[in-house]
């Protein structure tokens, strides 16, 4: 079964940055592309970030020139570099393939005060 472990979330002030990290099972990270989503009280779920196996990567717009994802293949870790954020960013945000599978993990809190 496919796991996937998120780290790095934090509480932060509003112009702030944080890493996320999501270590992911090797052969599953190694054949799927990958995603960052997020979930904030009271809201849907939602893709913030997706990288395909070869490294190419989209973001959403609300996001867009302050988020970076990445992937390290070796060492089946995924990351989301966040600069400049806001408090709109504060949610829970989980790693998972894109499209997401039914496993999900167990999360990373992120809070931006203001």
């Amino acid at each position: 079964q496919v796991q996937m472990l998120e780290s790095g979330g934090d509480s932060v002030q509003a112009g702030g940055s944080l890493r996320l990290s999501c270590a992911v099972s090797r052969d599953f990270f190694k054949w799927n592309n990958m995603g960052w989503y997020r979930e904030a009280p009271g809201k849907e779920r939602e893709l913030v970030a997706r990288i395909t196996t070869s490294g190419r990567a989209n973001y959403n717009d609300s996001v867009k020139g302050r988020f970076t994802i990445s992937r390290d293949n070796a060492g089946a870790t995924l990351y989301l570099q966040m600069d400049s954020l806001k408090p709109e960013d504060t949610a829970a945000y989980y790693c998972n393939s894109f499209p997401s599978t039914r496993t999900w993990g167990q999360g990373t809190q992120v809070t931006v005060s203001s």
